[in-house]
This record gives structure tokens, sequence and C-alpha cells, in this order.
């Protein structure tokens, strides 16, 4: 078996495990490989061990490896969720190419992805990224002006706003992990009841996937544990 699929049924089994100690059924999270600066064959070896929903940051990069798994493999149907910071001059191209954006945090990229996403596509799915833990170098919209924006993206066309995304600031200490990610839910919770049908809650990453699924996240945003260390000098 190799590395990536021996990590992938181990994550899985961690997924497993948080869910049934959250009583929650596993099915209820979405698994999403993150695989920003690793090439096209490591997306291959994880697609052919049965992972299917990919994350990118780079966009380039990620057009670049979008080609030559289609050019190398047309048979496998990928799903592909953009999560990095997005400029403006950006946007079209996300619009085109994927299924998921993740890092929505101001209505003009919203407005932008609307306008540019292909009629012939289904609408665009979007998590609005919220700055949970009030970081300066973090993108994302702060949590008193989430309502006002939600609402705007909610009736934007080509666009299906699912629910919110965060990056909490890391920590070690299961509390303060819990702590942001329980803010994040409540604001989703909080959503919901002024009418947004929101059912997506992006958050918990490698370090912190156990923390996340118990305060409700559907997707977990896993790289390192399945592809390994990044280089980023690559």
């Amino acid at each position: 078996m190799s590395s990536i699929s021996h990590n992938l049924q181990a994550v899985t089994a961690r997924i497993d495990a948080a869910c049934r100690a959250a009583l929650r059924n596993p099915q209820t999270v979405t698994l999403l490989a993150v695989s920003k600066t690793f090439g096209p064959e490591a997306v291959i070896e994880a697609a052919d061990a049965g992972q299917r929903a990919f994350g990118e940051n780079y966009l380039q990069e990620a057009l670049d490896k979008m080609a030559s798994i289609r050019a190398s493999r047309p048979d496998l149907l990928l799903e592909w969720h953009f999560i990095g910071p997005i400029q403006s001059n950006k946007t079209r191209p996300i619009a085109e190419h994927f299924d998921w954006v993740h890092s929505v945090d101001r209505e003009k990229i919203a407005q932008r992805l609307s306008e540019q996403r292909p009629a012939h596509l289904p609408p665009l799915n979007i998590c609005l990224q919220v700055n949970i833990s009030g970081e300066e170098s973090k993108s994302g919209v702060a949590p008193e002006q989430l309502g006002p924006l939600a609402n705007t993206v909610s009736m934007l066309p080509r666009l299906a706003l699912r629910g919110l995304m965060a990056i909490p600031e890391a920590a070690e200490d299961m509390d303060k992990q819990h702590a942001p990610l329980r803010r994040l839910r409540q604001l989703c919770d909080s959503l919901r009841e002024q009418g947004l049908a929101l059912d997506t809650l992006s958050m918990g990453m490698s370090a912190d996937l156990e923390a996340a699924i118990a305060e409700g996240a559907t997707i977990v945003r896993i790289g390192t544990a399945i592809f390994g260390k990044r280089d980023y000098a690559k």
C-alpha cells in the first residue's frame, strides 16, 4: 500500500473515531485533501485510493495540476475546492474551474464570481471565510460584519451560499482549540435562525481535526497528514 493510501486510511480512522466520540455519523463529515504544493501524481495516487475532493490555495498551480490530470486520467471525476486568498483579477478562472470556494470574505469578490460563473455549470458553492481569531495576518470577514455579507451573497445568481470557513489561531491546548470553532458554529447557527439555509462548516485541519468535528465541522481540510510535509521551496 502506498504511503498516501495508508495515510488516507489513518485520517479516515481519525475522522470515524472523532465522530463516534461526538455521537455523529461519519458520513456527515467530508474529507477535503489539501494538495497544494504536491504534484498531479500525488492527487492521482489519492484519487486511486478513493479520495475525490481536493483543496488548492494557489491558482496557477491548481490550474496546471487540473490540466495535467485531465490529460493523463480523463476517467477521474474530481471535486476541486479553492481555499486560498482571492485577488480580484483571479476570480474568472476560479469561477470557471472550481466546484467550491471557501475563502470569500468581501462582496466585491462574490459579485465577480457570480458574474463570471459559466451558465452551463452548476452554481458555485460558496463558504464565507471568517477571521474568527481576529489575527491581522489572516484573511476573513470580521464576525460582526458577517451578517450583511451573508445576506448579500445569498442573493447573488450563479452562487450557492453553503456555510462558513475559518482558520483559527493554532493552539495545542484542547480548550483553546474548541473556543474559536464553537464560535464559528454559533455564527452559522445565528445565520440559520435568520433564514439562511446553510449546511456547511469548513473547519479543522491536521492538528485540530477532533476538536472541529466535536464542534460540528462538516468539511475538514487535511493536507500534511495525507501528503506529508510540504516543501514550499519547490
